[in-house]
């Protein structure tokens, strides 16, 4: 599978789990992530990305036969529905390995193919690859993450790890700046400002800003009322030069990015 990539792709988020920092809990049992997962498809998304372990600041790692156990009845009844491309949210690459094994389309790792056992994974099944940037590990990234040049930093980490894929024989590499992930409020923004400069590295870009905490601090604003920021924040993205926004609302985010990627459009 390649991702076709000429409007900006909505990759609607479905955490499985009972901690996640926006909506942990809500669709942890099979049951309502399924439904949920049908209703974002409905509501337009083009991805559901399906994780089954929280990497909010300071979360615990889970066992990989937990995280399948979350993950597997879910993903088994999706790749029944017809034109439901998948996504495996994981750092793990025994979890990523049988997900991908059973015919998920995608493979995301925040954790950036760190692990040279993923980059074989990825590559022994060819999918479209998302490498997020992340300072750290979930448990430490959001303790006084610090930079030389935050912008240039992230670039050459995320272009030597998307060479590394390449070498490895994956056809398709998704780079993602990872907004909130070892990252400041200013690293936030200035990210987001300067998009175009990822844009530079050649690959297609991934940008999940919903409801993150950095527009919670903006706005003194808890998760569950942040729309109106991540509307901002997605409209800002798409006019910046993103290809694939990650977002919890996706009717709403679908709307604003339909309307954003229009201006854009504009000769």
């Amino acid at each position: 599978m390649v991702l076709s990539l000429e409007h900006p792709l909505v990759m609607g988020v479905l955490n499985v789990t009972p901690d996640s920092f926006s909506d942990g809990g809500q669709f942890f049992s099979p049951d309502k992530a399924i439904a949920h997962a049908k209703q974002m498809v409905k509501n337009g998304a083009d991805i559901i990305d399906i994780g089954g372990e929280s990497t909010r600041p300071r979360s615990k790692r889970i066992s990989k036969e937990e995280e399948l156990r979350r993950v597997l009845p879910v993903i088994d009844i999706l790749l029944k529905e017809p034109q439901i491309p998948l996504s495996i949210d994981t750092i793990k690459p025994e979890v990523a390995d049988e997900c991908l094994k059973l015919g998920v389309h995608i493979l995301n790792d925040v954790t950036g193919l760190r692990n040279e056992q993923m980059i074989e994974v990825a590559a022994r099944y060819n999918v479209p690859t998302i490498i997020m940037h992340m300072q750290g590990t979930p448990e430490t990234m959001q303790v006084h993450p610090t930079y030389g040049e935050v912008i240039e930093d992230i670039k050459t980490h995320l272009k030597e790890q998307a060479q590394k894929a390449q070498a490895a024989g994956i056809s398709q590499v998704i780079i993602d700046p990872g907004i909130g992930f070892g990252k400041t409020v200013e690293h936030n923004l200035a990210i987001i400002k300067n998009l175009r400069s990822f844009k530079e590295l050649g690959y297609p870009l991934l940008v999940g800003p919903s409801r993150k905490t950095f527009m919670g601090k903006i706005l003194n604003l808890e998760a569950q009322d942040r729309l109106e920021g991540t509307l901002a924040a997605v409209t800002a993205c798409v006019l910046n030069g993103a290809d694939i926004l990650r977002v919890h609302d996706v009717k709403e985010c679908k709307r604003a990015i339909t309307i954003a990627h229009a201006i854009k459009s504009v000769d």
